[in-house]
């Protein structure tokens, strides 16, 4: 691909604007099939004849740029006429001319100005074909938009426009050619990705001081139609919440890595008649927005942006708070995919491993995440280190300083296995296999008599806190880690025998330091982890549930635990009839827990249980795996499909589905529907089931 095509730009200045591109090209025979290969850098508006050729957007996959670059592929075959026809591109900085100085990507190694690089092949109806491509008979010249920077803004000045640039007809003498110039450095390969796109539309609601509530913390951007003076700039400011008197927004928890614009866009008008617009290159998390300086015929509508994710399961229960979590997990796990899995979906945007290493069970049991999730497994094979260490964000521009550990590097080994479990597909294992090799290697380099001393601590734990040491958490993920690594050598056709023997050693190294350590077990999370990881032999596991359950109920009911130990703790008290337990625990209606968020009005999980921070993340999600695996007992592993419902006593009914699986259960009865032979256990009983439909009496 690409063997004559050229990448291209406007030229070797870097600025923070706009480019646009156009080639006028003449089809004089009629087109059997047309098929555009294309990507700009960093994102790209793709049109031909002026009319957009996907509703994709934010088009261009964020990679590490100089190491692999992903090129879309688009049928424009109905796109094409007899005559004149304009290939049009217009081209923003995204992830590849970023500013970000906090992460250091305005140092990144891939940086530099706006470029694109197009092939156009055209199949006639008379057998013949044309191969078009990106050179220097490119036309080009500046955008309409003289600023843009992903975690920043976008500034649109309309007195800048030139009409039917990308049309038939248009005189582009005054433009300049397009200098053929250098591409990113790296492979250029397809990519095979599930694309972003605006996925609904939310009406705002008018609060007073030109400020709109949507309702909902969403990721995207507003779209605004206004008729005004030319030379009026409208600033649409962006803001997850409101000051504590109502009367103002608050956006300083999303600006704190910011320089400029501050999660701004502006728009200038040309005061011709009505005016409509939307960014192209940004994105925001936000619920509100603040509209400074709008004329008085003045309309705004949000714009709801994210990986189009498909929907596989549903959850929900007697219990309206329970079914608000479920909500609002749901809403952060899709807000924090775009392209990739992020934090959040303003302050950072970051792909930081270890978030979604802990919600990606409860995201595959929600969303079909298979090949999104093996897009961005890739991003790990360019990120990783010769001697197989792993950086915290993924992609990255030069973040390797934090030795994060297995919490959040181990995304690298449990996100296949995990693809592995809930659907049977192996292919993510055999594409990592190699690279999970290198990653647990390196573990073995950094470990100290089998204690893992390098890692975070319980990330984001209650403030009053004594947190967990993060060695006891690292030491006994490292253990896990090295035990799936045997069960994926099965799958390779390996040897198991020295993955397993490494998990034996590092779970007794574990024992020997930290079994029945007085200090460490009044710690929710130490109890919590020691259970979940299995370093407890089956005879001390009820003692230790008993234990962390009335570390819980002597908290008042309160979760003590950052987002390691909120991983933990939902399958380590399940697992051993604290079910109930649990559920005071999410629903206590004081900080710090779930329950609390949702009172003060949150709609996504917050990234801190003072709500500090992000009101948008979703790395403590396990509470919505607790729903499907537990509540509804939707269990599923390489080992086939259990439905084992924990009947909490404090609801009435619950039920979920996930793909053609379906249970639900109500004081009376139990009833599932499953694909394949399974086993249902209720009330202590049983009971192997064919595929079908089957009712028991509880």
């Amino acid at each position: 691909m690409f063997e004559k095509a050229k990448w291209i730009s406007k030229g070797t200045k870097r600025d923070d604007g706009s480019r646009l591109f156009r080639k006028s090209i003449n089809i004089e025979k009629a087109v059997k099939k047309a098929v555009m290969h294309t990507v700009a850098l960093g994102y790209g508006e793709y049109t031909i004849n002026g009319t957009n050729i996907t509703d994709e957007v934010l088009s261009t996959p964020f990679t590490k740029f100089d190491s692999r670059t992903l090129y879309l592929t688009y049928d424009v075959t109905d796109f094409l006429i007899q005559g004149e026809n304009v290939l049009g591109v217009f081209a923003g900085n995204g992830w590849y001319n970023d500013v970000g100085k906090i992460w250091h990507y305005q140092a990144a190694t891939w940086r530099n100005n706006i470029k694109m690089i197009m092939q156009l092949d055209v199949e006639y109806a008379d057998g013949t074909s044309d191969c078009i491509v990106s050179d220097s008979s490119w036309k080009t010249e500046n955008g309409p938009v003289t600023y843009n920077h992903i975690r920043e803004g976008e500034t649109y000045d309309a007195r800048l426009e030139i009409p039917g640039w990308n049309a038939q007809g248009f005189d582009d003498g005054g433009w300049i050619n397009a200098n053929v110039c250098a591409g990113p450095g790296g492979k250029i390969e397809p990519a095979d990705w599930v694309p972003i796109k605006v996925i609904r539309t939310l009406e705002g609601n008018h609060i007073g001081g030109g400020i709109y509530d949507f309702g909902e913390d969403v990721s995207g951007w507003v779209k605004i139609r206004t008729i005004g003076a030319k030379d009026t700039e409208i600033q649409l400011i962006y803001a997850e919440q409101l000051t504590p008197d109502g009367k103002d927004i608050n956006n300083e928890n999303i600006n704190s890595f910011t320089h400029y614009q501050h999660h701004t866009d502006k728009y200038i008008l040309k005061g011709e008649g009505t005016e409509e617009w939307e960014p192209r290159f940004v994105y925001h998390g936000f619920r509100y927005v603040k509209a400074v300086n709008a004329p008085n015929d003045f309309e705004i509508k949000a714009k709801v942006v994210h990986t189009d994710l498909q929907s596989i399961g549903t959850f929900e229960c007697s219990d309206e708070m329970l079914n608000k979590i479920h909500a609002a997990t749901r809403l952060a796990t899709l807000t924090n995919f775009m392209g990739l899995p992020t934090d959040c979906p303003h302050r950072e945007q970051n792909g930081w491993t270890g978030d979604a290493q802990l919600s990606c069970q409860q995201a595959m049991h929600n969303f079909e995440m298979v090949k999104a999730y093996k897009k961005w497994l890739n991003d790990f094979k360019d990120a990783q280190r010769h001697d197989g260490s792993l950086p915290a964000i993924i992609p990255t521009a030069s973040w390797y300083d934090w030795y994060i550990g297995p919490a959040w590097d181990g995304a690298i080994i449990n996100i296949p296995w995990q693809i592995y479990q809930l659907t049977g597909d192996d292919s993510a294992i055999k594409q990592m296999w190699e690279n999970m090799k290198r990653y647990i290697s390196y573990l073995d380099t950094v470990q100290d008599n089998g204690i893992l001393y390098i890692g975070l601590t319980d990330w984001c734990a209650p403030e009053h806190t004594d947190r967990c040491p993060n060695e006891v958490t690292s030491t006994a993920d490292y253990s896990d880690l090295a035990k799936t690594m045997s069960e994926c050598a099965v799958i390779m056709g390996e040897d198991p025998a020295p993955y397993k023997e490494l998990s034996d050693r590092i779970r007794q190294a574990w024992r020997q330091k930290y079994l029945d350590d007085e200090e460490l077990e009044k710690k929710q999370t130490c109890l919590a982890c020691g259970i979940y990881f299995g370093m407890y032999e089956p005879d001390e596991m009820p003692l230790k549930a008993a234990k962390l359950a009335k570390l819980i109920e002597e908290n008042g009911w309160h979760i003590d635990c950052g987002i390691l130990g909120a991983k933990y703790i939902f399958s380590a008290l399940s697992d051993n009839g604290y079910g109930d337990t649990l559920y005071k625990m999410v629903t206590e209606p004081t900080y710090p827990s779930y329950a609390y968020w949702i009172n003060s009005g949150m709609t996504t999980l917050c990234e801190d249980w003072e709500m500090k921070n992000s009101l948008n993340h979703h790395m403590y999600g396990e509470v919505d795996h607790w729903f499907y695996r537990h509540v509804a007992g939707i269990k599923i592993d390489e080992k086939g499909l259990v439905i084992e419902p924990d009947f909490l006593t404090t609801l009435d009914w619950a039920k979920a589905t996930h793909r053609d699986i379906s249970v639900s259960w109500n004081k009376q009865e139990l009833k599932v529907t499953v694909p394949k032979k399974a086993t249902v256990i209720i009330c202590g009983s049983s009971h192997t089931v064919e595929a079908g439909t089957h009712t028991f009496r509880r």
